[in-house]
């Protein structure tokens, strides 16, 4: 008895101690990165794990900045797109790693009628629409940050105020974005919002990814799955037209997996896919991205009903990170989201947000590597 007794207290021993170590592997450490062109303070956190994911986050924006990964033979590379420094991310084209509000993604004519109300927004993308929140969106703002820990994941949450009629959108909104990573090579994205009018909102973060690495050229050859049976036709602005369309015998079709490259104009693409169109209660599976000359993967779950698939096709000649050109095709995003202009397209899954309401949402991307067949 006494043997046993022993044996299960060196059982449970050792089990405490590698959660232990499995949660002491996971750090967060903050440093300064700058001052603003208006001379606000910026400062980077970073994230790692054990299995030597980094991420890199700082709070002009809520953006994510560099994740650097493994590939199948532990060659670390960067995979998002970014800049040197802040002033990067300050002139920055792209909407590189940000998050995006108070809308993501088009308006169409920069306006909506809200409880019989006529709003007027900015008209600062081409054709009269209105893209990615206005003049200064959420990317364009310094957050308040918090760091977190905790047993099994680390992370920051950052914390914004968008006064009532900013950007001409009404209601006072409180929104607070929180990155978490975790021991399982999980980046997790949790949204939060609450506003004292009914007002429309649509969040999403904007990175860029290229998993061969963000300097290692074109996305051609990435593979991608998306879960989605339909997508949204756009007009010459990239505004939906209103219709839902199945990607049955289209190439919009990705259920069973292609290279970007069989695709389209090789890859052309800058749609929003339907995953639901009553939004999931909670993430399910929407895409999976790999790409062969790594073996890096990413797995995408989501809560919104659908997302932007987008391969840089506005991209062209940006100056990014350490010297490197990024152009079109050089990477792709998958913003997570309700559909764009969903103020003006009443077929679409609700934006509105009441007042004492709580908007909550949650993304997953999962980091894995794997080898071809033999």
């Amino acid at each position: 008895m006494k043997s046993i007794m022993l044996k299960l207290i060196l059982l449970l021993t050792l089990c405490w101690s590698q959660s232990f170590l499995q949660a002491a592997d996971l750090k967060v450490t903050k440093k300064s990165y700058g001052r603003t062109a208006a001379g606000e303070k910026v400062h980077e956190y970073t994230l790692t794990n054990d299995n030597d994911i980094t991420v890199k986050l700082i709070n002009y924006g809520a953006t994510l900045t560099s994740l650097v990964t493994p590939d199948r033979d532990g060659k670390l590379a960067d995979i998002v797109l970014g800049y040197d420094d802040l002033q990067g991310y300050e002139n920055d084209p792209i909407f590189s790693g940000c998050v995006v509000g108070r809308f993501a993604n088009r308006i169409s004519n920069a306006s909506f009628e809200l409880e019989g109300k006529k709003y007027e927004l900015a008209a600062n993308f081409e054709g009269g629409h209105h893209l990615h929140g206005g003049e200064v969106g959420f990317n364009a703002r310094v957050w308040d940050a918090k760091v977190i820990k905790q047993e099994n994941a680390v992370g920051v949450a950052f914390t914004l105020i968008s006064v009532d009629g900013e950007e001409g959108y009404p209601g006072r909104l409180v929104v607070r974005m929180k990155y978490l990573l975790n021991a399982n090579d999980d980046l997790i994205m949790d949204y939060y919002a609450t506003t004292d009018k009914t007002t429309h909102i649509n969040l999403t973060q904007h990175s860029y990814y290229n998993l061969a690495g963000h300097d290692s050229g074109d996305v051609h050859k990435h593979f991608v799955r998306l879960y989605c049976d339909q997508y949204l036709p756009v007009d010459e602005h990239g505004v939906p037209t209103g219709e839902i369309k199945s990607v049955a015998g289209t190439d919009f079709d990705f259920r069973e997996g292609a290279r970007i490259s069989k695709k389209v104009g090789e890859g052309r693409y800058d749609h929003n896919y339907v995953l639901s169109m009553t939004r999931p209660e909670t993430p399910q599976l929407l895409a999976r991205v790999s790409e062969g000359s790594t073996g890096r993967g990413m797995a995408v779950r989501t809560d919104q009903p659908g997302v932007q698939f987008y391969t840089s096709i506005h991209m062209k000649e940006v100056t990014g990170r350490d010297g490197a050109v990024y152009n079109t095709n050089q990477a792709l995003c998958l913003e997570t989201q309700h559909f764009p202009d969903t103020p003006n397209k009443p077929n679409f899954p609700s934006t509105i947000l009441e007042a004492g309401e709580v908007f909550r949402s949650r993304t997953i991307h999962h980091f894995y590597t794997w080898k071809p067949k033999q």
